[in-house]
């Protein structure tokens, strides 16, 4: 043997002593004890344990969420939870995010910062110049450079918010940048939202996403948040100046592509949501009456039990159409059924008739040629010897007649 094969066997000796060394006692004894001495089966195959010091990777699980709300109810989410104490009521929660989004509007304004109206913001704007009474998310947007200036010079700024009413409100307002908001991609999703602006008074907030270019490459002019809403620069730019809640405010320049793109037509048209109703004459959403409540549940109800029996008429016809296509395809298999009773029926007769021609045929023929070889007999004289001879020749003549019947009938 050469000295290197040997020092290749040693090698491998030794890495197999090794790796049994490193099998803990108490696996050796349950493969001892499992298998009796026998192969384990794949599924009961052990992992090598690590060497020491040896540290998993954990998963990047990207940035923890920054901001939180209280949850526990929907309306619980619309809170940030250092300000959060219970849920308002109707006419506290419209005062707390009317003079929320003047003073936010109004900040950026004067400190020549620019934002502007988004989602269900932009749709009251497009509605009346004002909040939709029954939303309870104000949404607006900057653009990523604007969000990086926010957060380098303006983070954490508590504005102090005087209104021009008599008598005037003050209120306090925070300017919180997530600090996950230099990254422009979604991420894990936890912190979708970039900035809040916050009443301190009771948590309620505006939410603030900025928008980026983030693929310039592969789509340039393509402006996106990490709620993946996307907008060509053509629908944001130049912006449009105009009022809201009694501020200046701004709105992208196709607001109207872009609402339509985000809730459809329907929602430019539709006067009756979320129990008010648009009032053409004072250009406002009222909110419905107790009585017109209860008439809006009983024509639900009524309108309901109307499709419900629709539906039903609509299932028994539909049954009812099942049933005669059933019909139709088991009337269809049993014509085909038929047919082909009949077809086996007139092949049968066809053979029948077949066999019993050529039983006459064969019978015809015979009896010619009995008369053949009669006549040939009755021509000749008669011995009693040669009768008998002619007798035996008479029916040798028959079967090979007969074998010759056979043939042709074969074929």
């Amino acid at each position: 043997m050469r000295p290197i094969q040997t020092i290749i066997i040693l090698v491998t000796f030794l890495c197999f002593l090794i790796d049994a060394a490193t099998i803990p006692e108490e696996h050796r004894q349950r493969i001892s004890d499992d298998t009796n001495g026998k192969r384990l089966e794949p599924r009961e195959t052990t992992r090598r344990p690590r060497k020491p010091g040896h540290k998993r990777k954990k998963k990047d699980e990207g940035m923890p969420k920054y901001f939180h709300e209280p949850g526990r109810t929907q309306l619980g989410n619309h809170y940030d939870s250092r300000y959060h104490h219970g849920i308002q009521d109707y006419a506290d929660r419209k005062d707390t995010q009317m003079h929320m989004l003047r003073a936010y509007l109004t900040f950026f304004h004067v400190n020549h910062i620019e934002t502007w109206l988004a989602h269900g913001t932009l749709l009251g704007w497009w509605w009346n110049g004002k909040m939709l009474p029954w939303d309870w998310d104000i949404d607006t947007q900057v653009s990523g450079s604007t969000l990086k200036y926010l957060g380098e010079h303006w983070n954490h700024t508590h504005y102090g918010y005087v209104s021009n009413d008599d008598p005037p409100v003050k209120r306090t307002y925070l300017l919180d940048i997530n600090p996950a908001s230099i990254e422009r991609e979604r991420g894990n999703g936890n912190n979708i939202i970039d900035a809040r602006w916050i009443d301190t008074r009771n948590g309620l907030y505006i939410d603030i996403t900025g928008l980026s270019e983030t693929h310039p490459d592969d789509q340039p002019g393509v402006w996106a948040c990490k709620n993946y809403h996307r907008y060509h620069t053509t629908d944001l730019y130049p912006m449009r100046e105009t009022m809201y809640e009694g501020v200046i405010a701004k709105v992208p320049y196709a607001y109207d592509r872009i609402l339509t793109q985000e809730y459809a037509e329907k929602a430019l048209v539709l006067t009756d949501y979320q129990g008010h109703r648009w009032d053409p004459i004072v250009k406002e959403w009222l909110q419905k009456s107790e009585a017109e409540l209860e008439e809006d549940r009983k024509e639900k109800e009524a309108a309901d039990r109307i499709k419900k029996a629709q539906k039903k008429r609509e299932g028994e016809k539909k049954e009812e159409a099942d049933k005669r296509e059933e019909a139709k395809k088991e009337k269809k298999i049993q014509e085909q059924e038929r047919k082909d009773k009949e077809k086996a029926e007139k092949e049968k007769e066809k053979a029948d008739g077949k066999a019993e021609v050529q039983r006459l045929k064969e019978q015809q023929f015979l009896m010619r040629e009995k008369s053949k070889k009669k006549q040939e007999v009755e021509q000749q004289p008669q011995t009693p010897d040669k009768a008998a001879n002619n007798s035996n020749v008479d029916a040798s003549y028959i079967a090979k007649a007969r074998e010759q019947l056979d043939g042709v009938a074969s074929i």
